[in-house]
């Protein structure tokens, strides 16, 4: 009997979150596919793989420009689907390959088509603007050759359906990955409020909303308060206005990119995490945070609902509302702050609570 074959394409991931998704969906695959099933990932290097039931096939210069990366999607992969003749080829980073195989599944994980930028954000981050228009048309080519595309949360899929109008949108929510030893209470003897934004400098991570806010609020309240970004002035056009216009402000600390170790620290001593994104894929920080029983200040919108799912201690503010957020902090240092809270919603059919039951469905028939 023939062993079927399962193509894992991940030449682009080599570290950070998107290394966790390409592991995750390895270590799903060895529990979940059977002895019949043969497994193989297309990676960037091969030591980013351990499970001697993966074979890799290595692709070291994949991330050296997009052409290259164009040129193995549509070209080289097309040739090696051919000759290995898989079931499934599944993508994991938002291109659709021109391959031959029985079935294909893209993993879609870049919100950019489906965000519009003002005209301040495009001047000072030109290349999202490119991104955004470029994804648009990434995504649309060779899109129904997938017999599912798959996004981590439910109002992607509706954006995914008006754009592109594919009939099966998965949703399937990731893996998170917490740390058991992390503390879940605050190890800190300061006795201010420590709120904390940990987040790259991106245009649509709205850092400003949060500098604005604590303007607004007075010499008595900045004194009980110290607001941490994770940004430093030094990574881009966007971060040096951030810190220039605001770094002087008493009540906030811009402390730069933070390594695992420092980030589990910061996560250890703050009292509320903040989270005033206007676009995101999951919003892994919200996820990590409630885990971790802190309470949450985070953007009115639906993808942080979805991931917030079912807790007490978070408030939900509109994300350019300075005053609003300025309130609540405020409400938080004076011990008089009062949750709104939120219910869980699953998303309908079809479905993937994790990696086990998303195999499962691509597997399904074959």
């Amino acid at each position: 009997m023939r062993q079927k074959l399962v193509i894992v394409s991940a030449v682009n991931f080599s570290e950070g979150g998107p290394l966790t998704v390409l592991l995750d969906c390895l270590i799903s695959a060895v529990d979940v596919l059977g002895s019949e099933w043969r497994i193989v990932a297309l990676v960037h290097k091969r030591s980013l793989v351990s499970n001697s039931r993966v074979h890799c096939i290595e692709f070291p210069f994949s991330k050296r420009s997009w052409v290259r990366r164009i040129g193995l999607e549509w070209c080289y992969f097309n040739k090696l689907s051919k000759k290995l003749q898989p079931d499934l080829w599944l993508s994991l980073h938002d291109v659709t390959p021109l391959v031959c195989a029985a079935r294909q599944a893209v993993y879609c994980h870049n919100p950019s088509p489906f965000y519009r930028l003002t005209l301040r954000e495009a001047k000072l981050e030109p290349t999202l603007l490119l991104f955004s228009l470029f994804y648009k048309y990434l995504y649309r080519i060779n899109i129904y050759s997938n017999r599912y595309v798959i996004v981590q949360q439910d109002w992607i899929r509706a954006a995914f359906r008006k754009m592109y109008s594919h009939p099966a949108v998965v949703v399937a929510h990731p893996k998170v990955h917490l740390l058991e030893h992390l503390p879940l209470t605050k190890v800190t003897s300061s006795k201010k409020t420590i709120f904390l934004y940990p987040a790259l400098p991106r245009v649509f991570k709205n850092f400003e909303v949060l500098c604005r806010a604590v303007e607004c609020l007075s010499s008595t309240i900045t004194e009980l308060i110290t607001v941490r970004m994770t940004i430093d002035g030094s990574e881009n056009r966007y971060a040096h206005r951030i810190v220039k216009r605001f770094g002087t402000t008493i009540g906030l600390q811009f402390i730069g990119k933070q390594s695992i170790d420092d980030m589990l620290c910061q996560y250890a001593e703050c009292d509320v995490l903040l989270f005033p994104s206007k676009i995101e894929t999951w919003g892994l920080p919200i996820t990590e945070a409630k885990a971790m029983g802190k309470p949450l200040l985070v953007a009115d919108l639906p993808y942080a609902k979805e991931t917030v799912g079912l807790y007490a201690d978070v408030s939900f503010l509109a994300p350019d509302d300075d005053l609003a957020w300025a309130r609540k902090m405020e409400e938080i240092a004076l011990g008089c702050c009062h949750y709104e809270g939120n219910k869980s919603i699953q998303p309908k059919a079809p479905y993937a609570a994790d990696w086990s039951e998303l195999w499962k469905l691509l597997t399904a028939g074959l």
